[in-house]
């Protein structure tokens, strides 16, 4: 499958949603840590995040901290292509809040919106959705 040509990594907090969705898209991911203090990864080759959100009512907090701690390392930022968001429809405006964020400040594109862990309809939607995603980028680091 042509969509491996390009790496995702994500985050999954304790309710592991987006860790089962990636499991099922079964392309090579690196999972961030849980903790925001935790030492970071470090990435060499462009990849998609995959994010669940945290917002709040109004939108706050959206971005999980190791996420942030993850993309303020700006060898890390520079290899982002593009994010794909989690989150509840149950708090309307503010489903997959992070994608929009993290979209808006790093510039890359909001790929995809998934609820909780996703559904087989989600799950092929993303796989293909990245096989032409990665079929149109230089994968050759700006």
């Amino acid at each position: 499958m042509s969509a491996a040509r390009g790496h995702l990594v994500y985050f999954s907090s304790g309710s592991g949603n987006t860790s089962r969705l990636v499991e099922k898209l079964g392309l090579p991911a690196t999972r961030l840590p849980m903790s925001a203090t935790a030492s970071v990864p470090e990435i060499t080759a462009p990849f998609v995040l995959i994010t669940p959100t945290y917002a709040d009512g109004e939108g706050r907090g959206a971005v999980a901290k190791p996420v942030i701690a993850f993309l303020n390392r700006v060898e890390n930022r520079a290899l982002l292509r593009g994010v794909i968001a989690g989150g509840n429809r149950n708090f309307g405006a503010t489903f997959a809040r992070a994608g929009e964020v993290i979209a808006a400040k790093c510039n890359v594109p909001l790929l995809y919106r998934f609820e909780l862990a996703g559904t087989e309809t989600d799950i092929a939607r993303i796989r293909a959705g990245l096989d032409t995603f990665w079929g149109t980028q230089c994968l050759t680091p700006a």
